[in-house]
């Protein structure tokens, strides 16, 4: 059966968020599952993590320069292929994909491994550590069940004098339009204007079967993710994406992805140049959800991304493949 979006949605908002005195839930990885995977022990009192983003993947997977080319630039650093971070997870998420690598019980908006935070309380805890990443990364979950994180980060950052020093970077599934249901005017005009932030976004799979298969949300929903991203694209706001390619059964694996990327141009003709796909692979917490089909899509995505790579061929010249992602105009 389906998660109900839409109401498993609204009930993990109401869990993870206190809007009147501007806290969410932030999970504490302190004797969690997740801590097993980390390569640093968990900072700021548990309810961090340092987090470095590596530019060199698997043989055959293009490169992910995110967030680590659009920090780096914006914070006027030399090209690096690995990026520090200080990482930040809010404690719900209203779907539950396969592969990910935060243990279920960690998305569900308990109390068990996670706190009420403001942001003042959590950029206390990053400023008391040593020497910390001039990278945040609000992370989950699903950070845009509690959209609020973001402007009351900015504004805190802003009042410290972090705005102009610190990159801020957040993460969003594509659920929901909680970003225009919840945030005033003077927050979306405050998002649109920061100019040390980026937002990268994650399309979950490449057609219907292969969404469903990877969320357990309903397969209509995949149709949602390109308007979504649409809306966040007319904000004007420094924008990427995410894509994983994990598939259930291997089908027309050439055409779905042709199909796939002229959604994604559908939006804006360079899109396809914003997006990196993701190469899943099997974390702690991973193992104990995976039975053959997972197992089986595991090899699937290696022919997804190879007709990802031939898509990005025929239709975009060297030159403008070998942009950096920042300078592809959208």
């Amino acid at each position: 059966m389906s998660i109900n979006t839409e109401t498993f949605s609204a009930t993990m908002r109401e869990k993870a968020i206190d809007v009147a005195n501007q806290r969410l839930l932030v999970t504490n990885l302190r004797g969690s599952q997740q801590e097993e995977d980390l390569s640093e022990p968990a900072n700021c009192d548990g309810y961090g993590r340092v987090r470095h983003f590596r530019r060199l993947g698997s043989p055959g997977w293009p490169e992910n320069p995110l967030p680590i080319d659009p920090a780096s630039r914006k914070l006027g650093l030399q090209r690096h292929d690995v990026l520090k971070a200080q990482v930040f997870q809010n404690a719900a998420c209203n779907w539950r994909c396969w592969y990910c690598f935060v243990p279920f019980n960690l998305l569900s908006a308990s109390r068990e491994h996670s706190g009420w935070l403001s942001a003042a309380e959590i950029l206390d805890l990053y400023e008391r550590e040593p020497d910390p990443p001039a990278v945040i990364d609000l992370s989950g979950g699903q950070p845009d069940l509690t959209p609020e994180w973001v402007p009351w980060m900015m504004r805190e950052m802003k009042r410290r004098g972090l705005d102009q020093s610190v990159y801020l970077w957040s993460d969003d599934n594509l659920s929901n339009d909680y970003f225009w249901r919840f945030l005033t005017a003077e927050d979306i005009a405050l998002v649109r204007g920061y100019a040390n932030y980026g937002k990268v976004c994650c399309f979950k799979g490449f057609n219907r079967e292969s969404f469903a298969f990877n969320t357990a949300a309903a397969p209509e929903l995949f149709d949602q993710q390109f308007a979504l991203f649409r809306r966040y694209i007319e904000l004007g706001i420094d924008l990427y994406a995410y894509a994983t390619f994990t598939a259930p059964r291997e089908t027309e694996i050439e055409a779905e992805m042709r199909s796939f990327v002229d959604q994604l141009q559908a939006i804006s003709p360079n899109l396809p140049l914003r997006v990196v796909p993701l190469d899943v692979r099997a974390f702690a917490p991973v193992h104990e959800r995976m039975g053959v089909d997972h197992h089986r899509s595991l090899k699937i995505q290696t022919n997804a991304i190879r007709c990802w790579n031939m898509e990005l061929e025929h239709r975009f010249s060297t030159d403008l493949r070998q942009q950096p992602i920042y300078a592809i105009p959208l």
